[in-house]
Formats: structure tokens, sequence, C-alpha cells
């Protein structure tokens, strides 16, 4: 591209869950700005993200957050060369109010409408965070909503490996911190209290880790760790006193029995896949000891790891500069596109 030439630039919404977020992305896949609304505070009380309050908060900050991330980026809406937007997976609520914002700006602006796969965007954060290509390769998205491996052929291209048949790893992290009497998001809070425990202090279940197959099933250490929190129904002996320390032991020896059983499948996943690369994206990403145990697990399978930075782990719109990809491919989509809210595998 000749110096002389305007720069292009991407928008991106992103309104899956429970963050309201834009952000400005040029061509060359630099983040611009980035601009993120959260809810946590809506949703604390419950415990967990409630879908028509989500919505209703999307509705009130699309549009600061939009204008915020267009100022922040130093530029104007009549600069923005296409527009991308989550569409699939996440609350259909949630989803709609980032796509009809999108499909507005797409209109008026008469630039690009490009439908992203949400899940599929929080591993080509790993490639933002790279500068470079980093397809194909093993990966792994563990969030709140979804513990996904997949086979990525390309940017574009993903096969779903495995999932889990009930409770994702963050969502298992939050009911815990629950049962532990821990605010929510639980996530960081288990991490932290985790740090003052012994991860070996009870032996809770690994389900599926010998597993040949690629899937996961977090329901039933959830129920482990109520049962040995509060004692197990219908037995006569009392439960151990939840302490400090027992409560930090807890956290440690749940938090060690996902870390091993999401480990383990990545490493199953890189030899069935015959891959060397591995890209792993979402909230539990953030997480300083999964993070250490990937590390050691890449290193002695001589394989490249690729975690996306702590800031694009949690839901961003940045992730969507996966746009850029479809624009490339003229993937484009029609203004009577429609969310998939539960939409996980997808073929092109």
């Amino acid at each position: 591209m000749s110096s002389d030439r305007p720069r292009q630039l991407l928008l991106a919404l992103e309104s899956s869950c429970d963050e309201t977020a834009a952000a400005v992305i040029d061509r060359q896949r630099k983040v611009l700005s980035s601009v993120v609304a959260t809810q946590h505070e809506l949703h604390e009380r419950f415990g967990g993200v409630v879908p028509e309050i989500a919505s209703r908060a999307h509705v009130e900050r699309i549009l600061p957050v939009i204008d915020e991330a267009i100022r922040q980026a130093g530029t104007t809406l009549s600069e923005i060369d296409a527009i991308a937007v989550a569409t699939n997976p996440g609350l259909v609520g949630s989803l709609l109010v980032g796509l009809t914002a999108a499909k507005t700006l797409a209109m008026v602006l008469d630039v690009p409408l490009l439908a992203v796969n949400h899940i599929e965007a929080h591993l080509y954060a790993c490639q933002i965070a790279a500068g470079r290509n980093v397809f194909p390769a093993v990966g792994l998205v563990v969030s709140g909503g979804h513990t996904n491996l997949y086979d990525c052929r390309s940017p574009v291209e993903f096969e779903l490996l495995g999932s889990t048949t009930d409770d994702a790893a963050g969502e298992a992290f939050d009911k815990v911190a629950q049962v532990l009497g821990l605010d929510y998001p639980g996530g960081p809070l288990i991490e932290k209290i985790a740090a003052k425990g012994d991860p070996k202090a009870i032996a809770f279940p690994r389900t599926f880790l010998k597993d040949e197959r690629l899937d996961f099933s977090f329901s039933g250490l959830k129920t482990a760790v109520l049962y040995a929190a509060r004692g197990t129904p219908g037995s006569r002996t009392p439960p151990v006193p939840l302490t400090e320390q027992r409560i930090a032991d807890l956290a440690a020896s749940f938090q060690a029995a996902v870390i091993d059983v999401l480990v383990g499948k990545c490493e199953q996943a890189l030899l069935k896949a015959n891959r060397s690369t591995l890209l792993v994206g979402g909230g539990v990403a953030a997480n300083s000891v999964f993070r250490n145990r990937l590390t050691e697990m890449a290193d002695r399978l001589s394989v490249e790891l690729i975690i996306a930075p702590r800031e694009y782990c949690t839901d961003n719109a940045a992730m969507g500069a996966i746009g850029w990809e479809l624009l490339d491919r003229g993937v484009f989509s029609p203004l009577d596109v429609d969310v998939t809210p539960g939409l996980v595998r997808k073929q092109r």
C-alpha cells in the first residue's frame, strides 16, 4: 500500500453477553482503540448474568461506547471502511443490540457488514498479539460460556474437536465461587484465594482426563466442591468447617482439577491434529496458574504457545479484527442477517 493511500479502518462491535465493546482496527491489524463497558455491578447480586438486564444495559451503552472508540482512534465514522459485529454464539437479546447498531451503521455509511463468530474471534486475538499469521493451529477457547477445542486450519476455517457436555469452565468457576461465599465474577477471586491454599488438599474428579474424546465436563467437579464445602446429603458426618484456610484449600484444589483437564485435553488435541501451535483465548485464559501450566506443557512438547493478552481474554471488540479476514475473502453479510445465539460449529 502506497504511503499516500488513505488508511483503511474497521469498526468492530461486541455485545454477545454482558460486555458492550467497540474497537477501531486498521488494515495491519493495529488496534487504534478498544473500549469496553462492563456490567459486573448489575449482575453481581444475582451471581451470574441475567439476560434481560444485560440486553437493556447494551441498549444504554452501545452508542456511547462506539462514540468513545471513534474518538480514541482519532477518526470519524465517515472514515470507517467496514463494520464487523459478533452474531454468534451468545445471548440473543444482547447479540441483537450489537447487530442492530452494526446494520444501521453499515447502511448509513454504505460499507460492508461482516458477521463475526465470537469464539473464533477469541482465537484471532492470539494473531493480534503475535502480529503475524499463527495458523494452522489447535485452538482452545475457555470462558464463562464456552470450553471448546478447535483444529484451526486458517483464520476462517475452524473444525470443532470437542466441547463441554455441561458447564463451561468459567461457569464452573462462578458457581464454585458462590458455594464458597465469594462474589461475582468468581474466576479472579478463586485464583487469588487459591494462592493461599493447597492444590492437593482435596482429590477432586478430573472428568474425561483419561478419555480419548476431546470433550469436557465440569458439572461433577462443581457438585464435588459443593459436597466438600457443605456436606454430602444424607450423611451423618458434618462437613469440615469453612475456615479461611479450608476455603483456600477448596479453591486451590478445584482450580488444579480444572487446569489439569484443560491442559491435558490441549495436549491430546495437539497430538491428534498433528499441530505444532496452540492458541488459547477466553476469560479463563487470564488465570496465571493456567498460563504457567500451559507454558510448561508447550515447552515439554516443543510446540509454540500463543495466549491472548489478558486485555483480550475477556470479551472485547478488538478481537473483531477477524473481520478483515472475512473482508479479504469477500465473505460479506446482507443487511437482513440474523443472530444465531446457539451456533458453535460453523462451516464456510
